[in-house]
């Protein structure tokens, strides 16, 4: 999976992205919750996360206290510990990764922790999601990330358009 001439189109078509992004918030089409979760299944059957762990490797999830509780249950760690070891607290006050790539991400792009993963590993790159317009400037930042939610705009401003 060529990541840079993913990045290269996304960044190229941003204006072109936010447009089309921008005319479903102010207009969406009665069958939109459909034809976002088609295009989703279409996109994913083309893309495979494994071949690219982008998200993994150079963006990190937000960690809700119930992430942290499940996942440090999982690890048999105490939720303090987990905390220290693994996680900061940024700019937005929110509790993310102290690094990057992810720590828990394997050689091989699959996630050690897989089961019991964080809420926002789970939903990315959020391509399944009713009302899809109300996370527009997350798609639009997810598209230079990953290929799938790329794909998945490119498919929308043709399906949405026939």
């Amino acid at each position: 999976m060529d990541l840079d001439f993913y990045k290269k189109q996304a960044l190229q078509k941003q204006k072109e992205h936010k447009k089309f992004l921008d005319g479903l918030k102010k207009k969406p089409p009665k069958n939109l919750d459909y034809v976002v979760q088609e295009t989703h299944e279409e996109v994913f059957e083309e893309i495979d996360c494994l071949q690219c762990a982008n998200c993994c490797k150079t963006t990190g999830p937000l960690y809700t206290e119930k992430d942290i509780e499940r996942i440090a249950k999982h690890l048999r760690m105490k939720q303090a510990d987990f905390e220290a070891k693994f996680l900061r607290v940024d700019e937005d006050n929110d509790k993310v990764l102290q690094n990057l790539p992810c720590f828990f991400l394997n050689n091989d792009n699959t996630c050690s922790i897989y089961e019991v993963r964080p809420k926002a590993c789970r939903e990315y790159p959020h391509t399944d999601r009713k009302k899809i317009y109300q996370i527009n400037h997350l798609m639009l930042k997810n598209t230079v990330i990953c290929p799938a939610a790329f794909e998945f705009v490119e498919k929308m401003m043709k399906n949405i358009t026939k």
